[in-house]
């Protein structure tokens, strides 16, 4: 029989949400908010963009197929989006202890424990995600029964970029001859997956590495945490490449750090965007496009450089989902083109970056 452990969500409003422990038992805090994704919760839970939050998933059930091997090659996880878990803790509805899948090696619990992050079943999702969706993200903390109080966190007063990106220069697809400098502001694996399949030898560089320092083909600005507002030494680096010129990519907080390069502003969304369903249409056409997101800010178009244009835009609520510039080979997104797991409708965003380094 297992020990349930009781442990209570409670946000800075003061609403509160009782629930049984499972994962480690500590207490955590940090910025409470919602994905409405139905799968890839060990995908979503070693996304770097989630670093400082406590994630809760409206999807009722969590943990019944497990999560896969967590085995690497050449450094890289075989099959996660980064080597460890990054949210604080992850709230849901209905933990399954029992997990089936071909691929699974432990259960989400076992994983949990091993990496002292908490999780928390038996609450309320709908009633919380709507306090969330009114109010707006907010803070919140997960204290366990029996152990002291916590103080409130808040992610987004820090620089999450610097911690989020690797410290030293990592190289893959070293037998491809069109090399890519990466800037790594919290890279999900994907993203370097999808252009080793394109023919790119990736160069994975910290966030603030002088571009200056290395040869390249191409600039790529990688998805990661917080407010990119702390990473101005990244946005100083973009402006110096566009002096150089090359072909440049961004994804997720490459889109806002771009966006700032070319002389936007960049403001806190009321709840974020965190799905697999968020459909945008490409600006100018009638091409609509279903996207996996995952962001808390979003880019002031109206305060872009005359020579820039937005590329992409939210059909919900009209919010920028990417920029382009009108003469060079600049361009970005918003939402996530190399989706894990899925969907893939705009993988061709990696296709014409990779034709614009031919």
């Amino acid at each position: 029989m297992r020990n349930f452990k009781k442990a209570t969500l409670i946000l800075e409003d003061g609403s509160t949400f009782e629930g049984i422990s499972f994962g480690a038992e500590t207490s955590r805090s940090g910025e409470v908010v919602f994905n409405t994704a139905m799968t890839a919760y060990p995908e979503s839970l070693t996304d770097p963009s989630y670093m400082g939050q406590i994630l809760v998933s409206t999807y009722p059930l969590i943990g019944n197929y497990g999560v896969p091997p967590r085995v690497t090659t050449d450094g890289m996880s075989d099959f996660l989006e980064s080597e460890r878990i990054f949210p604080e803790a992850i709230v849901c509805q209905d933990y399954s202890w029992n997990y089936s899948h071909w691929d699974a090696a432990s259960s989400l619990a076992d994983w949990l424990k091993d990496e002292g992050v908490i999780g928390l079943s038996g609450v309320d999702t709908r009633a919380l995600t709507k306090i969330l969706r009114e109010r707006g993200s907010m803070l919140g903390k997960i204290v366990v029964e029996g152990s002291g109080d916590i103080d409130f966190y808040d992610p987004n007063k820090e620089n999450l970029v610097g911690k989020a990106s690797c410290k030293e220069i990592r190289e893959y697809g070293k037998e491809n001859k069109t090399k890519v400098l990466l800037l790594d502001c919290g890279v999900k694996n994907n993203i370097i997956r999808c252009l080793v399949r394109r023919g790119a030898h990736v160069i994975r560089v910290p966030w603030d590495y002088d571009i200056n320092a290395v040869d390249y083909d191409g600039l790529f600005i990688a998805n990661g945490p917080g407010n990119p507002d702390y990473a101005e030494r990244t946005v100083e680096n973009i402006r110096r490449a566009f002096v150089i010129g090359k072909p440049i990519c961004g994804i997720c907080m490459g889109n806002q750090l771009l966006s700032k390069a070319a002389g936007a502003t960049i403001y806190k969304l009321k709840y974020g965007h965190r799905s697999q369903n968020q459909p945008v249409r490409e600006v100018g056409t009638d091409r609509c496009y279903i996207t996996s997101q995952n962001h808390g800010f979003a880019v002031d178009v109206s305060t872009l450089d005359q020579d820039w244009e937005p590329y992409f835009e939210n059909m919900n609520d009209g919010t920028n989902e990417g920029i382009r510039h009108k003469y060079k080979p600049f361009f970005s997104t918003q939402f996530h083109p190399e989706a894990c797991g899925g969907p893939t409708d705009t993988e061709f965003i990696f296709d014409k970056f990779m034709d614009l380094l031919k």
